[in-house]
């Protein structure tokens, strides 16, 4: 499958969902809740249905799935070689904040692991991309493509990439067996993008995320010579088990670290 060519077409569909998130995002809009207490908004729907209806028309035998979607049953979906994992609105809780730190994540999925990622950020009009066999870049509007790479060693202080919406007692332990560090707040999916980039050195994620909120995520990081694995080492994969929930993992730059120790033992 020749899913480079679907590179181009994924990153205009999420820069044009970024702009209908965006028109919303200047209204005073409504805020529901989901059954798991996580904010609803127009602009999830809105980005849920432009995006599935565009990737249906681009690749209408590959299959999707959508945080803002039912999860179809994994008898079916155990069988999918190739699929869709999109996030039409990473970071719903920063977007009714109005801090700028939401965005639009598309992966595709091949073989259980994310090959092609696209992570755009509406508000920064940036969109961060990876793809086996391309690498990464970060496109920003108006301006010349720039490829990104993670930082090759770890500055001092770390640099430590952590969740504004989401950090919690185990994240404080890791923090102890730093000897020097200095956390770099950021929302959504922003936090792999840090990495890929070169921006932070280490993003651990010791609390609960799920596939939609990191397949895009670590294609770009992967492509930018980074790696994200879960606390025995392996990388993280997708669509292995019923239910879409991640185990606790580490996004990582530079590998200058015993990082997997670091954070064991929480």
């Amino acid at each position: 499958m020749n899913f480079l060519k679907l590179l181009d077409p994924a990153t205009v569909i999420a820069q044009e969902a970024g702009e209908l998130i965006l028109k919303i995002y200047s209204t005073k809009f409504n805020v529901e809740e989901k059954d798991d207490m996580s904010p609803l908004t127009l602009a999830d729907t809105t980005s849920h249905r432009y995006i599935t209806h565009c990737l249906q028309k681009l690749t209408p035998q590959i299959p999707i799935i959508s945080e803002e979607s039912g999860m179809p049953d994994y008898d079916e979906r155990k069988k999918w070689d190739v699929y869709w994992l999109i996030d039409p609105l990473d970071g719903t809780k920063e977007f009714v904040k109005k801090n700028g730190e939401f965005t639009v994540n598309i992966a595709l999925i091949i073989n259980n692991k994310p090959v092609l990622g696209v992570v755009d950020v509406p508000a920064k009009k940036h969109t961060y991309v990876g793809c086996k066999n391309f690498g990464a870049e970060v496109r920003v509007k108006d301006q010349k493509i720039s490829q990104i790479h993670v930082a090759k060693h770890s500055q001092n202080p770390i640099r430590v990439a952590g969740s504004r919406s989401h950090a919690g007692t185990s994240l404080n332990v890791f923090f102890k067996k730093l000897n020097n560090y200095k956390i770099i707040s950021m929302g959504s999916s922003l936090k792999f993008c840090l990495i890929a980039e070169g921006s932070a050195d280490i993003y651990p994620r010791l609390s609960p995320t799920s596939e939609w909120d990191t397949a895009a995520g670590q294609a770009i990081v992967e492509q930018s010579g980074g790696k994200v694995i879960t606390l025995d080492g392996k990388s993280l994969q997708y669509n292995k088990k019923e239910d879409i929930l991640n185990p606790h993992f580490l996004v990582i730059g530079p590998e200058d670290y015993d990082w997997i120790n670091l954070a064991k033992n929480n």
